[in-house]
């Protein structure tokens, strides 16, 4: 989602989301859907590789990029070393970017994940490492509400 698109409910894309995960088969299909889309990802140039970039918690290396909007919403763009790990990035930036920091901060992840399958699915440091990429985001969507 562009900053031009009106912020549509992230239960919108959410529920777009679960649909393509639906007519997945088993969690071995959803794993390569996840990781077909971090693919899409563009990636972060060296200098946004940075440590201030960097989200701490996640085993693998992970980025992430806040962009505010004149609009009053924030961009994210991200990226990581692991395949999967850009995959749940490209999951994260479809319900998160290109909303508004309340919009972000009344969203309540957990209960998403659980909804495509990522709960139970993912080991549990990929899911801490999630939830750090999440906390980060709702961080900074907090400091921009401020």
């Amino acid at each position: 989602m562009d900053a031009a698109t009106p912020p549509q409910a992230i239960e919108a894309e959410l529920c777009e989301l679960a649909a393509e995960f639906e007519v997945l088969g088993d969690w071995e299909e959803r794993y390569r859907h996840v990781i077909d889309l971090g693919r899409d990802l563009a990636p972060l140039t060296d200098a946004e590789r940075s440590d201030a970039n960097k989200v701490r918690g996640c085993a693998s290396q992970v980025w992430l990029v806040t962009e505010p909007r004149d609009d009053a919403t924030l961009t994210f763009r991200g990226d990581s070393d692991a395949h999967i790990v850009r995959g749940l990035i490209a999951i994260l930036l479809r319900l998160y970017s290109g909303r508004t920091p309340a919009d972000i901060l009344a969203f309540d992840a957990p209960a998403a994940f659980a909804r495509l399958g990522l709960s139970g699915a993912l080991s549990q440091q990929r899911s801490n490492g999630l939830a750090a990429m999440v906390a980060r985001i709702r961080a900074d969507a907090g400091r921009a509400a401020a």
